[in-house]
């Protein structure tokens, strides 16, 4: 226990990086804006003293038809490119607010007291069967993409099959063909892999194939919490041996049984944070919210509250390094690792 360290003055000192916020669709982001609809927007960020967030452009499981693929990809480029102007708009609203793509730029950005947007894709149903789609991503800025979301698709099993789109159990058992490759494309790319939604299976596969670490951008423990979503300690194991990470995510069902809103908190979220810990150590866990994308617990129900979680992980015992590590070292690391390997 630190007694003596200030919880409020450490976080407003923080890089603090949100690795998982879905944005409105088709409304787009309208981050400039203190809404009560939303979680996160420019302001909350401001008073949560949130230094950086990455932006998802999620596109939920349709139809493996041509007609579901192309639309499942237009979808997924247009809300690339409302994020990417983000940044273009940032001034006419009296904000120093940068859209980037590499470690370096949040880093830049932090110093310089501006709020940095990474991009990122969420379902890589959003690609169909075109690996060139994954270069208009990384194009736009996508540092990462989800493998699958709810539901299997043309590249991999998800933990979570969907029966009305035909799903009976596993399809590829782990990555299909075209799944390998689109491993290796992200690795050329310099895309992170994330396997937060994909089946136990996919996740190992992974793990095991891609030249850089892979992150669960959103999830959370399954020794705490059995569900689907989460991770067990057999892939935990994996992360640590390959160097990757779990994001722990503020989603009540993922955190505790038959949690809500209500009886979930800021507590249970570090639970899995000290869990994890326990077991594979400091540098294999971080820190997400899925906000505007179903996140939402007591005590973190905006982006505005993010200060305490940084209070409880004081009160916890851990120091400023191991509070930075979660709150966004772990995964620029990861970020640079994949930076360093692309090509």
């Amino acid at each position: 226990m630190l007694p003596d360290m200030d919880s409020h003055t450490l976080h407003h000192s923080l890089l603090t990086f949100d690795s998982h916020i879905d944005i409105p669709w088709p409304d787009g982001p309208g981050v400039f804006e203190d809404s009560p609809k939303r979680h996160v927007d420019i302001p909350k960020m401001e008073r949560g003293s949130l230094s950086a967030g990455c932006l998802v452009a999620y596109v939920p499981q349709g139809p493996r038809t041509d007609e579901g693929r192309s639309a499942a990809r237009d979808r997924a480029l247009a809300m690339l490119e409302t994020i990417r102007r983000i940044g273009e708009d940032a001034a006419s609203h009296g904000k120093s607010v940068r859209v980037v793509d590499t470690a370096d730029a949040i880093e830049a950005a932090h110093r310089d007291k501006a709020i940095a947007i990474l991009p990122a894709v969420e379902n890589g149903y959003a690609m169909g069967t075109d690996l060139t789609v994954l270069d208009r991503f990384r194009a736009l800025g996508a540092r990462y993409l989800t493998l699958t979301h709810n539901g299997h698709n043309d590249i991999a099993d998800s933990a979570r099959p969907i029966p009305a789109l035909g799903d009976k159990g596993p399809e590829h058992h782990g990555l299909s063909a075209l799944g390998r490759d689109v491993i290796q494309r992200l690795n050329r790319l310099g895309m992170l892999v994330d396997v937060s939604h994909a089946s136990k299976e996919t996740m190992l596969q992974a793990a095991d194939l891609s030249t850089t670490p892979v992150v669960a951008t959103h999830s959370c423990v399954r020794a705490l919490c059995d569900h689907p979503r989460n991770l067990d300690d057999e892939q935990l194991d994996v992360l640590k041996s390959t160097g990757g990470l779990i994001q722990i995510t503020a989603m009540d069902g993922f955190l505790r049984k038959g949690g809500t809103l209500e009886t979930v908190g800021v507590a249970d979220f570090v639970d899995h944070i000290d869990y994890v810990v326990r077991r594979i150590g400091i540098a294999h866990v971080g820190i997400s919210s899925d906000f505007d994308g179903g996140g939402e617990i007591t005590g973190w129900r905006n982006a505005a509250d993010s200060p305490n979680l940084t209070a409880e992980l004081v009160k916890r015992g851990y120091d400023e390094a191991a509070i930075q590590a979660f709150w966004g070292g772990n995964f620029l690391r990861l970020l640079r690792i994949a930076e360093q390997r692309a090509g």
